[in-house]
């Protein structure tokens, strides 16, 4: 009673089929593909990023904005964060 058959599999795989269809589980299963090859190489960029900065080279800045930017965009505000001391 505790253990299912291979039948019982393959009619939960058609009512699945059936109800989500082959074109959205295909999306799904290359979704999650993607998701996990993105994980794996953050991970391995992440061990990287790691040993760096243990070895004592900081980091480089993601972006800098450079005043030619900043005029681009007129809803942009300007602010500098300060620290609580």
């Amino acid at each position: 009673m505790g253990s299912f058959s291979i039948w019982h599999w393959l009619i939960v795989l058609l009512v699945v089929v059936m109800i989500f269809g082959t074109k959205k589980l295909k999306n799904i299963g290359s979704d999650l593909g993607a998701a996990v090859k993105g994980f794996k190489d953050g991970v391995k960029s992440g061990g990287e990023a790691g040993s760096d900065a243990a070895a004592g080279t900081p980091a480089a800045p993601s972006q800098q904005v450079t005043a030619q930017q900043r005029s681009a965009d007129a809803n942009t505000v300007d602010v500098e964060a300060k620290t609580k001391s």
